[in-house]
């Protein structure tokens, strides 16, 4: 496994191990953007970062109401219910930022996007 590789499944097991906070839209749903075609639901690893994240959006003064949620439960049960290509985005907009795409080994299979690349 390159290092590359490796790194990244530590991340994701942590990722997977760790509670998130993830804002609730209107509707009181998870928060999600879309972009490149996916649909991200945006997690955060702490209230500071999902304030400037928050003010990135030009809401600052919003009450941003949110729920903590395992990083599995949102791969392995949120993601698949979106029905359409997803993943999880965590804490983004920052530097720290870190995309879990719905590639193999990160969704579950039927949530899988063929990029009709080889591995």
């Amino acid at each position: 496994m390159a290092a590359g590789r490796r790194e990244f499944a530590v991340l994701l097991g942590e990722f997977r191990r760790g509670a998130w906070l993830v804002p609730l839209d209107d509707q009181g749903d998870l928060w999600s953007a879309e972009q490149g075609g996916v649909r991200w639901i945006c997690a955060f690893s702490d209230e500071p970062a999902l304030a400037r994240f928050a003010h990135a959006q030009g809401a600052p003064d919003r009450e941003w109401s949110y729920q903590r949620v395992l990083g599995a439960r949102l791969l392995d049960v949120m993601v698949p219910l979106l029905e359409v290509p997803a993943g999880v985005a965590l804490d983004a907009g920052s530097d720290e930022g870190m995309l879990f795409p719905p590639v193999a080994g990160v969704v579950p299979e039927g949530s899988v996007v063929d990029t009709g690349g080889t591995r």
